[in-house]
C-alpha cells in the first residue's frame, strides 16, 4: 500500500470532522463577530441555530448599556454561492418583505439590495448626544450594492428619515429627509436633501482613510414655524441669520 493510500482515510476523516464542526458552529458566533467589529455597538441577542441557518434580534447598544428597539433577523446558507467560490446567505428582516443577499469570499464581502428599518429613537442609543432630542419617525437604510475588499469600499446606499420629529418641538412631523452615499474606494460622499416638509435641509459630507470625516448642512425655517423650531435648532446648529442655520461638524464628533 502506498503512503498516499495509507494517509487518505485519515485526511478524509479529518476533513469530514472539520465540516461537521463548521455545520454545528453556533449562531452565537455571529453575535461575537458583530460585537468585535462594532466595538459593542451592534449585538445579535437571543441568537439561535447555527452559522448556516439561524435567527436573532439585531440590537443597537449604547456605551452606558442602553438598548434600542430590536429587529428580528433570520439567515440561511445558499449552496449555489460555492460555484463562485463564495459563502452566500439569504437574510430576512421582520420589518421588510423581501430578503437580501450577503456573499463572503477570500478577498471581499458583498451586500446587495439590503434594506433595514429602525425607529429613529435608535439613533439616541447609538449616538448618546442625540438622545436628549427625543427623535421620532422611522429610519430606513437601503444598500443597493456594497463591496468591501482589501480595505477599500465601493457601492451606493440611501438613508431615509420618514416622518422626522423631535420631542422638543410641537411640530410633527418636521418632514422627510434623505441622505445618499456613494463610495468609490478612495472616499465616501454623502448628500442630504429634503423630500418634503416644513423644515428644509440640504448639505453634503465626505470621509476617507486619510482625512477626518466632515459634514456641512444648511437648515431653513419658514417664518411661520420659527417660534416653535428655533429653540430646537439652537441646540444643534449655528444661527447665521433669522431662520437660517448651519450645521458644520466632523462626523466623529457625534461619537460618545
Amino acid at each position: 500500500m502506498s503512503a498516499a493510500a495509507r494517509w487518505w482515510p485519515l485526511a478524509a476523516g479529518l476533513g469530514a470532522y472539520a465540516v461537521a464542526l463548521a455545520a454545528m458552529a453556533p449562531a452565537t458566533l455571529v453575535d461575537a463577530g458583530l460585537q468585535s467589529a462594532s466595538e459593542g455597538r451592534l449585538r445579535l441577542a437571543e441568537a439561535q441555530g447555527t452559522l448556516w441557518s439561524g435567527s436573532g434580534q439585531l440590537e443597537i447598544r449604547g456605551a452606558g448599556g442602553s438598548i434600542g428597539p430590536a429587529t428580528d433577523l433570520a439567515w440561511h446558507f445558499r449552496p449555489g454561492g460555492l460555484l463562485r467560490a463564495q459563502l452566500a446567505f439569504e437574510i430576512r428582516s421582520d420589518r421588510e418583505a423581501l430578503p437580501f443577499r450577503l456573499a463572503i469570499s477570500w478577498s471581499r464581502i458583498e451586500l446587495a439590495n439590503a434594506t433595514i428599518s429602525l425607529p429613529a429613537a435608535s439613533l439616541g442609543v447609538g449616538i448618546p448626544r442625540l438622545a436628549p432630542l427625543g427623535l421620532t419617525g422611522e429610519m430606513r437604510i437601503h444598500v443597493a450594492d456594497l463591496t468591501v475588499a482589501r480595505g477599500a469600499t465601493t457601492g451606493a446606499a440611501t438613508l431615509q428619515w420618514r416622518a422626522a420629529g423631535s420631542a422638543l418641538t410641537p411640530i410633527s412631523p418636521l418632514g422627510d429627509y434623505e441622505v445618499r452615499f456613494k463610495a468609490d474606494g478612495l472616499a465616501t460622499q454623502a448628500v442630504l436633501s429634503t423630500l418634503e416638509g416644513p423644515l428644509q435641509m440640504h448639505g453634503s459630507g465626505t470621509w476617507s482613510n486619510s482625512a477626518a470625516p466632515t459634514f456641512l448642512a444648511a437648515v431653513l425655517v419658514p417664518a411661520e414655524y420659527r417660534e416653535q423650531l428655533v429653540p430646537l435648532l439652537r441646540l444643534i446648529a449655528v444661527e447665521r441669520s433669522p431662520g437660517n442655520f448651519e450645521l458644520n461638524s466632523t462626523l466623529s464628533a457625534l461619537r460618545p
